[in-house]
């Protein structure tokens, strides 16, 4: 049962971020092979609410994209399991010890099912990485 549901709002924070630096390229169209990177998983009983996705860049990268993925429980692997949620451009960066790096944000905005899961990928591969994180919310 859901903490609260007239509206519904979060019942506690669910901060969650991919574990290291996210560097691989995968250019597979379906989540079937290649390097992802695990960013949030729902709570197993109430899923949970995905404001936004926000990308910081660790260095000196060059240009890529991010694609963010919906899974259901299971996870990665299987192609029926995953879907191409959106992607973002995370345009070339420099690191700089005068000036700060920008922040790329992609809207979410929606209720993830119990025990879903948000994968993210890298078109091209990168130098220093970056940090990809979700301030979400648990029900």
């Amino acid at each position: 049962m859901a903490g609260n549901n007239a509206p519904i709002y979060s019942k506690v924070g669910n901060v969650q971020w991919a574990s290291g630096a996210i560097t691989a390229a995968n250019t597979t169209i379906d989540l079937t092979s290649g390097t992802s990177y695990l960013v949030f998983t729902a709570d197993a009983t109430n899923g949970g609410y995905l404001p936004r996705i926000r990308f910081r860049s660790l260095g000196t990268n060059v240009a890529t994209v991010a694609r963010v993925w919906i899974t259901n429980a299971t996870g990665p692997g299987v192609g029926a399991n995953a879907i191409l949620w959106d992607e973002i451009t995370l345009p070339a960066t420099t690191v700089s010890q005068t000036g700060a790096l920008t922040v790329q944000e992609l809207p979410l905005g929606f209720a993830l099912d119990p025990g879903y899961k948000i994968y993210v990928t890298l078109g091209t591969a990168v130098a220093a990485g970056y940090h990809a994180t979700i301030p979400g919310g648990k029900y």
